[in-house]
Protein backbone atom coordinates (compact mmCIF):
# COMPACT_ATOMS: atom_id res chain seq x y z
CA UNK A 1 0.00 0.00 0.00
CA UNK A 2 1.21 3.53 -0.88
CA UNK A 3 -0.51 6.55 0.66
CA UNK A 4 -0.03 10.11 -0.56
CA UNK A 5 -0.74 13.28 1.42
CA UNK A 6 -0.11 16.98 1.08
CA UNK A 7 1.70 18.79 3.89
CA UNK A 8 0.50 22.41 3.84
CA UNK A 9 2.54 25.35 5.07
CA UNK A 10 1.08 27.42 7.89
CA UNK A 11 0.84 31.07 8.82
CA UNK A 12 0.33 32.69 12.19
CA UNK A 13 -2.38 35.23 11.40
CA UNK A 14 -1.94 36.36 14.99
CA UNK A 15 0.80 35.43 17.46
CA UNK A 16 1.12 36.79 20.99
CA UNK A 17 3.26 35.58 23.89
CA UNK A 18 1.70 35.71 27.33
CA UNK A 19 4.83 34.90 29.34
CA UNK A 20 7.77 32.63 29.96
CA UNK A 21 7.39 29.37 31.82
CA UNK A 22 9.72 28.10 34.57
CA UNK A 23 11.17 25.59 32.07
CA UNK A 24 12.25 28.46 29.79
CA UNK A 25 9.61 27.91 27.10
CA UNK A 26 6.99 30.51 26.24
CA UNK A 27 3.20 30.33 26.34
CA UNK A 28 1.57 31.55 23.15
CA UNK A 29 -1.87 32.56 21.93
CA UNK A 30 -2.06 32.24 18.14
CA UNK A 31 -4.45 31.88 15.23
CA UNK A 32 -2.83 29.57 12.70
CA UNK A 33 -3.93 28.98 9.12
CA UNK A 34 -3.03 26.35 6.52
CA UNK A 35 -1.90 27.43 3.03
CA UNK A 36 -1.92 25.79 -0.38
CA UNK A 37 1.89 26.03 -0.48
CA UNK A 38 2.57 22.37 0.21
CA UNK A 39 5.16 19.64 0.51
CA UNK A 40 4.08 16.17 -0.62
CA UNK A 41 4.47 13.05 1.48
CA UNK A 42 4.21 9.38 0.56
CA UNK A 43 4.34 6.49 3.00
CA UNK A 44 4.57 2.83 2.05
CA UNK A 45 5.28 -0.49 3.68
CA UNK A 46 8.87 -1.38 4.59
CA UNK A 47 10.67 -3.56 7.13
CA UNK A 48 12.38 -0.60 8.84
CA UNK A 49 11.90 3.16 8.95
CA UNK A 50 13.44 4.75 5.84
CA UNK A 51 13.45 8.35 4.64
CA UNK A 52 14.10 9.83 1.20
CA UNK A 53 13.90 13.52 0.28
CA UNK A 54 13.72 15.41 -3.00
CA UNK A 55 12.21 18.65 -4.30
CA UNK A 56 13.12 22.25 -5.06
CA UNK A 57 13.47 23.49 -1.45
CA UNK A 58 16.17 21.29 0.05
CA UNK A 59 18.46 23.90 1.61
CA UNK A 60 18.64 23.37 5.37
CA UNK A 61 16.53 20.18 5.39
CA UNK A 62 17.96 17.44 7.67
CA UNK A 63 18.40 14.48 5.33
CA UNK A 64 18.25 11.57 7.74
CA UNK A 65 17.48 10.37 11.23
CA UNK A 66 15.66 12.00 14.15
CA UNK A 67 16.85 15.53 13.24
CA UNK A 68 14.24 15.34 10.50
CA UNK A 69 10.83 15.91 12.13
CA UNK A 70 9.05 13.56 9.72
CA UNK A 71 11.34 10.72 10.75
CA UNK A 72 11.05 11.68 14.42
CA UNK A 73 7.25 11.65 14.11
CA UNK A 74 7.31 8.13 12.69
CA UNK A 75 9.46 6.96 15.59
CA UNK A 76 7.19 8.66 18.13
CA UNK A 77 4.07 7.09 16.60
CA UNK A 78 5.61 3.61 16.60
CA UNK A 79 6.52 4.03 20.27
CA UNK A 80 3.01 5.29 21.09
CA UNK A 81 1.60 2.22 19.34
CA UNK A 82 3.73 0.01 21.59
CA UNK A 83 5.69 -1.41 18.66
CA UNK A 84 8.89 0.61 18.12
CA UNK A 85 10.10 -1.71 15.35
CA UNK A 86 7.28 -0.83 12.94
CA UNK A 87 8.69 0.03 9.52
CA UNK A 88 7.75 2.30 6.63
CA UNK A 89 9.31 4.10 3.71
CA UNK A 90 8.72 7.87 3.92
CA UNK A 91 9.19 10.04 0.83
CA UNK A 92 9.25 13.82 1.20
CA UNK A 93 8.93 16.18 -1.76
CA UNK A 94 9.96 19.59 -0.43
CA UNK A 95 8.38 22.79 -1.80
CA UNK A 96 8.02 24.86 1.40
CA UNK A 97 11.01 27.14 2.01
CA UNK A 98 12.85 26.02 5.15
CA UNK A 99 13.46 28.19 8.20
CA UNK A 100 11.01 30.91 7.20
CA UNK A 101 8.32 30.41 9.88
CA UNK A 102 6.09 28.42 7.52
CA UNK A 103 6.20 25.16 9.50
CA UNK A 104 7.68 22.96 6.79
CA UNK A 105 9.19 20.40 9.14
CA UNK A 106 6.14 20.36 11.41
CA UNK A 107 3.67 19.87 8.57
CA UNK A 108 5.74 16.99 7.15
CA UNK A 109 5.67 15.40 10.61
CA UNK A 110 1.90 15.83 10.82
CA UNK A 111 1.36 14.29 7.38
CA UNK A 112 3.53 11.33 8.37
CA UNK A 113 1.45 10.83 11.52
CA UNK A 114 -1.79 10.81 9.53
CA UNK A 115 -0.37 8.55 6.83
CA UNK A 116 1.24 6.00 9.15
CA UNK A 117 -1.85 5.92 11.33
CA UNK A 118 -3.66 4.55 8.26
CA UNK A 119 -0.77 2.45 6.92
CA UNK A 120 -0.20 0.76 10.27
CA UNK A 121 -3.97 0.49 10.94
CA UNK A 122 -3.60 2.05 14.39
CA UNK A 123 -6.96 3.82 14.57
CA UNK A 124 -5.61 6.76 16.59
CA UNK A 125 -7.94 9.75 16.86
CA UNK A 126 -6.93 13.25 15.75
CA UNK A 127 -6.51 14.12 19.42
CA UNK A 128 -4.18 11.18 19.97
CA UNK A 129 -2.13 12.13 16.91
CA UNK A 130 -1.88 15.69 18.21
CA UNK A 131 -0.60 14.36 21.53
CA UNK A 132 2.07 12.31 19.78
CA UNK A 133 2.91 15.30 17.59
CA UNK A 134 3.42 17.57 20.60
CA UNK A 135 6.40 15.39 21.57
CA UNK A 136 7.99 16.15 18.19
CA UNK A 137 7.44 19.89 17.79
CA UNK A 138 5.24 22.69 19.08
CA UNK A 139 3.58 23.37 15.68
CA UNK A 140 2.88 19.71 14.89
CA UNK A 141 -0.47 19.49 16.76
CA UNK A 142 -1.87 22.38 14.69
CA UNK A 143 -0.57 20.83 11.49
CA UNK A 144 -2.34 17.57 12.39
CA UNK A 145 -5.61 19.48 12.89
CA UNK A 146 -4.91 21.95 10.02
CA UNK A 147 -7.33 24.45 8.50
CA UNK A 148 -7.75 27.35 10.88
CA UNK A 149 -7.38 27.10 14.66
CA UNK A 150 -6.79 28.96 17.90
CA UNK A 151 -3.59 27.54 19.40
CA UNK A 152 -2.50 28.11 23.00
CA UNK A 153 -0.02 26.86 25.61
CA UNK A 154 3.17 25.61 24.03
CA UNK A 155 1.15 24.83 20.91
CA UNK A 156 -0.39 21.63 22.24
CA UNK A 157 -3.90 23.06 22.75
CA UNK A 158 -5.64 23.37 19.39
CA UNK A 159 -9.22 24.64 19.04
CA UNK A 160 -10.53 24.27 15.49
CA UNK A 161 -12.07 27.37 13.90
CA UNK A 162 -14.52 27.33 10.98
CA UNK A 163 -13.06 27.31 7.49
CA UNK A 164 -13.58 30.66 5.80
CA UNK A 165 -13.48 31.47 2.12
CA UNK A 166 -10.27 30.61 0.30
CA UNK A 167 -8.34 33.89 0.38
CA UNK A 168 -5.36 34.92 -1.76
CA UNK A 169 -2.28 36.34 -0.06
CA UNK A 170 1.44 36.73 -0.64
CA UNK A 171 4.32 35.10 1.23
CA UNK A 172 7.72 36.80 1.00
CA UNK A 173 10.79 34.58 1.32
CA UNK A 174 14.23 36.14 1.93
CA UNK A 175 17.13 34.20 0.45
CA UNK A 176 18.89 33.75 3.78
CA UNK A 177 19.65 30.87 6.09
CA UNK A 178 19.60 31.61 9.82
CA UNK A 179 21.25 29.07 12.10
CA UNK A 180 19.23 28.18 15.20
CA UNK A 181 16.66 30.78 14.15
CA UNK A 182 13.75 29.84 16.41
CA UNK A 183 15.83 29.79 19.59
CA UNK A 184 17.45 33.10 18.69
CA UNK A 185 14.14 34.79 17.97
CA UNK A 186 12.51 33.60 21.19
CA UNK A 187 15.60 34.68 23.14
CA UNK A 188 14.93 38.25 22.01
CA UNK A 189 11.42 38.31 23.48
CA UNK A 190 11.17 39.87 26.93
CA UNK A 191 8.49 41.04 29.38
CA UNK A 192 7.90 44.21 27.36
CA UNK A 193 6.67 41.98 24.51
CA UNK A 194 4.24 39.95 26.60
CA UNK A 195 0.49 40.53 26.28
CA UNK A 196 -2.73 38.91 27.43
CA UNK A 197 -3.57 37.47 23.99
CA UNK A 198 -6.67 39.66 23.68
CA UNK A 199 -6.10 40.71 20.08
CA UNK A 200 -5.62 37.11 18.97
CA UNK A 201 -8.78 35.98 20.75
CA UNK A 202 -10.74 38.82 19.11
CA UNK A 203 -9.51 37.58 15.71
CA UNK A 204 -10.54 34.01 16.59
CA UNK A 205 -14.03 35.21 17.53
CA UNK A 206 -14.30 37.15 14.26
CA UNK A 207 -13.43 33.99 12.32
CA UNK A 208 -16.03 32.02 14.29
CA UNK A 209 -18.62 34.59 13.23
CA UNK A 210 -17.55 34.46 9.58
CA UNK A 211 -16.37 38.07 9.46
CA UNK A 212 -13.91 39.08 6.72
CA UNK A 213 -10.21 39.12 7.52
CA UNK A 214 -8.44 42.50 7.51
CA UNK A 215 -4.83 43.54 8.06
CA UNK A 216 -5.90 45.49 11.14
CA UNK A 217 -6.89 42.16 12.73
CA UNK A 218 -3.36 40.75 12.51
CA UNK A 219 -0.52 40.89 15.04
CA UNK A 220 2.83 39.18 15.54
CA UNK A 221 5.09 39.70 18.54
CA UNK A 222 8.17 38.93 16.39
CA UNK A 223 7.59 41.73 13.86
CA UNK A 224 9.72 44.17 15.85
CA UNK A 225 12.56 41.66 16.26
CA UNK A 226 13.06 40.38 12.70
CA UNK A 227 15.44 43.16 11.68
CA UNK A 228 17.76 42.61 14.66
CA UNK A 229 18.24 38.95 13.71
CA UNK A 230 17.92 39.03 9.91
CA UNK A 231 18.61 42.59 8.80
CA UNK A 232 17.80 42.12 5.07
CA UNK A 233 14.38 40.68 5.95
CA UNK A 234 13.68 43.51 8.38
CA UNK A 235 14.67 46.11 5.78
CA UNK A 236 12.47 44.40 3.17
CA UNK A 237 9.51 44.51 5.60
CA UNK A 238 10.16 48.22 6.18
CA UNK A 239 10.29 48.82 2.42
CA UNK A 240 6.88 47.17 2.04
CA UNK A 241 5.40 49.27 4.83
CA UNK A 242 6.83 52.46 3.35
CA UNK A 243 5.01 51.49 0.13
CA UNK A 244 1.74 51.16 2.07
CA UNK A 245 1.74 47.36 2.24
CA UNK A 246 0.87 45.82 5.62
CA UNK A 247 3.21 42.87 6.26
CA UNK A 248 3.64 40.50 9.20
CA UNK A 249 6.20 37.85 10.12
CA UNK A 250 5.43 34.22 9.31
CA UNK A 251 5.74 32.59 12.72
CA UNK A 252 9.07 33.79 14.13
CA UNK A 253 10.22 34.87 10.65
CA UNK A 254 12.23 35.78 8.72
CA UNK A 255 9.61 35.02 6.08
CA UNK A 256 6.72 37.48 6.09
CA UNK A 257 3.35 37.85 4.41
CA UNK A 258 0.65 40.26 3.29
CA UNK A 259 -3.06 39.80 2.69
CA UNK A 260 -2.52 41.48 -0.69
CA UNK A 261 -2.65 38.96 -3.59
CA UNK A 262 0.63 38.55 -5.45
CA UNK A 263 -0.85 39.76 -8.75
CA UNK A 264 -1.83 43.05 -7.06
CA UNK A 265 1.68 43.87 -5.79
CA UNK A 266 3.12 47.09 -7.21
CA UNK A 267 5.54 45.87 -9.91
CA UNK A 268 8.26 48.30 -8.85
CA UNK A 269 8.09 47.06 -5.24
CA UNK A 270 8.22 43.41 -6.32
CA UNK A 271 11.30 44.07 -8.48
CA UNK A 272 13.06 46.01 -5.75
CA UNK A 273 12.40 43.28 -3.18
CA UNK A 274 13.82 40.60 -5.46
CA UNK A 275 16.75 42.45 -7.01
CA UNK A 276 17.92 44.54 -4.05
CA UNK A 277 17.01 42.33 -1.08
CA UNK A 278 16.76 38.80 -2.52
CA UNK A 279 13.14 38.40 -1.44
CA UNK A 280 10.84 36.16 -3.48
CA UNK A 281 7.09 36.79 -3.56
CA UNK A 282 4.98 33.60 -3.60
CA UNK A 283 1.26 33.75 -4.29
CA UNK A 284 -0.77 31.47 -2.01
CA UNK A 285 -4.31 30.83 -0.86
CA UNK A 286 -5.70 29.76 2.49
CA UNK A 287 -6.65 26.10 2.67
CA UNK A 288 -9.59 24.45 4.43
CA UNK A 289 -9.26 21.55 6.84
CA UNK A 290 -10.66 18.83 4.56
CA UNK A 291 -8.29 19.75 1.72
CA UNK A 292 -5.33 20.13 4.06
CA UNK A 293 -5.76 16.67 5.61
CA UNK A 294 -6.72 14.73 2.48
CA UNK A 295 -5.17 11.29 2.02
CA UNK A 296 -5.34 9.02 -1.00
CA UNK A 297 -4.11 5.57 -1.88
CA UNK A 298 -1.99 5.41 -5.04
Amino acid sequence: MILELIAPAKLNLALEITGRRPDGYHDIVSVMQSLDLCDRVRVSEALVLELSIEGDELRGVPREGPRNLAFAAAQALAEAAGNPVLGAHIELEKHIPVGMGLGGGSTDAAAVLRGLNRLWRLGFSVGQLCEVGSRVGSDVPFCVEAGSALVTGLGERVEALPDGLSLPLTVFVPEVEVEDKTRRMYAMVGPADYSDGHKTRVLAESLRRGLPLASTDLVNVFDVHVRATVEPAGKAMALCRDAGLAVFACGSGPGFFSLMPSDALPPLLARELEHDWGVRAIGCRTLGRAQATALREV
